[in-house]
């Protein structure tokens, strides 16, 4: 196969100097503020004092901040430039493959340290504890990319953490485990005999396969009960999405060297992050009225929170320990299949995203994933990278835009991030590869059973 690598590069490369030297916040550009988080006892909105048990008050500034832009700390920075700015591509040899009019570009963010976009806010997660005095961060992950993020940026500050990974991403991919455990991390599968709410969910279940919202409820129960130690998120909330602006912004950048501007942006979205942190940028530029893309999440149909759930107040974890949070929401009791993205199985999305989507300013598609892997497939055959199961999604996504332009005979160009690579999700490979991977039927009745247990707030 051959294709014309003539009319400009191949990839688009910035010089450190041109690294973003700020956080970009989209709240004070939307046309109305999101709804606030609730105390779950008294349902009113909580303040900066009641988060202060989990979070140090830097990120919590950033939590409620009406500013658009916060400055990145040069500590920050200074580990930031381990791996950016990330490289944007065109993904030639696939366009020619598909033998579509489309231009595709994908932002990658598999070349930082632990393989993903999630040390865009692990460091800063890190740096603001360090230098409030803690020294101890509990959290979850789901497919182990999150939790080796906040391991590789706690070794950065001389943090200890503990991490909860969910028990059948912990099977699937134990290689994960290794990675924290490289950069001195403790890892739990989850549910633990670590927690007491774990032990309680064990005792019903010991094959329970875990969720994101049950390992929430056991990092966020052992963080509170130590005076040290705070809680770390690797997604859905607002100063998580902040900090992954940083894609976004080299993006625009590096597409205005190349003389584009998207006509649509697909991204993965379990809680958020990885879409936020491309789209977020470019949709203040919508707003402004100096580009029009067409913005689209693309989540699994194993778990499908826009496209299936409901806007509603409800917990961000399983055992109902953090605030009510106004999101698109299956239920705070949940159990999504084990399907290999497992960075995507959440019940919840981004209440800032959701209030988004409220507002009609993104679309959501949901997408099974055997599609998906074959989308993979297909781009790992011309463009060289595994890519992780999440960003699978937003390839499938992207290859259906491309066969579009194609049926139409326009052309259309086509932006997406490239969220993370698959080197230690090679089994989710095997299994597709040798048929044993398999669409999950997910039935009305197990939402509508998730969903009864939501808390009524008017």
């Amino acid at each position: 196969m051959s294709t014309d690598r003539s009319d400009g590069p191949t990839k688009v490369v910035l010089d450190e100097s041109e690294m973003p030297t700020q956080w970009y916040n989209v709240v004070p550009d939307l046309p109305a503020p999101p709804p606030p988080p609730l105390h779950p006892g008294t349902l009113e909105p909580i303040g900066p004092d009641d988060l202060a048990p989990l979070f140090p008050m830097g990120l919590i500034l950033q939590e409620v901040s009406g500013e658009s832009y916060i400055d990145i700390p040069g500590g920050v920075l200074d580990v930031y430039r381990l791996w950016r700015p990330s490289p944007l591509y065109r993904a030639r040899r696939l366009e020619a493959a598909l033998d579509t009019p489309a231009k595709i570009y994908f932002k990658y963010e598999g070349v930082s340290p632990a393989g993903s976009h999630k040390p865009n806010t692990a460091v800063p997660q890190a740096f603001y504890n360090h230098t409030e005095g803690v020294t101890k961060l509990t959290t979850e992950t789901g497919a182990g990319q999150w939790g080796s993020a906040l391991a590789f940026a706690t070794a950065q500050y001389g943090i200890e953490c503990e991490v909860w990974q969910v028990a059948a991403s912990y099977r699937q991919k134990p290689y994960r485990k290794t990675m924290m455990e490289i950069w001195g991390a403790r890892v739990h599968s989850s549910p633990s005999e670590a927690t007491e709410y774990g032990r309680s969910l064990l005792a019903e279940d010991p094959d329970h396969p875990g969720s994101l919202g049950v390992a929430i409820s056991e990092a966020v129960a052992t963080a509170a009960a130590d005076p040290n130690a705070r809680y770390s998120l690797g997604s859905v909330l607002n100063h998580v999405l902040m900090h992954q602006t940083v894609i976004g912004e080299e993006a625009l950048l590096q597409l205005a060297k190349v003389g584009e501007t998207p006509d649509v942006i697909v991204g993965c979205t379990g809680g958020g992050s990885n879409f936020a942190g491309l789209a977020l940028p470019f949709l203040r530029e919508k707003l402004a009225g100096r580009m029009d893309p067409t913005i689209r999440c693309i989540e699994p149909a194993a778990c499908p929170t826009f496209t299936r759930g409901e806007y509603r107040y409800d917990f961000g974890d399983h055992g109902m320990m953090t605030p009510l949070l106004k999101m698109h929401t299956l239920g705070h009791s949940f159990i999504p299949q084990p399907i290999h993205a497992g960075g995507l199985r959440y019940h919840g999305m981004s209440p800032l995203l959701s209030h988004i989507y409220e507002l009609g300013l993104v679309e959501a598609l949901a997408i099974p994933q055997e599609e998906c892997f074959a989308a993979a497939i297909q781009f790992a055959r011309n463009e060289g990278i595994v890519p992780a199961p999440e960003p699978t999604h937003a390839l499938a996504a992207a290859l259906r835009e491309a066969e579009a332009a194609k049926q139409a005979g326009t052309e259309r160009t086509i932006l997406t991030a490239m969220c993370g690579h698959g080197h230690l999700d090679l089994p989710a490979y095997e299994a597709y590869l040798s048929g044993a991977l398999s669409d999950v039927d997910l039935s009305d009745e197990a939402i509508a059973e998730a969903m009864a247990g939501i808390p009524a707030v008017g």
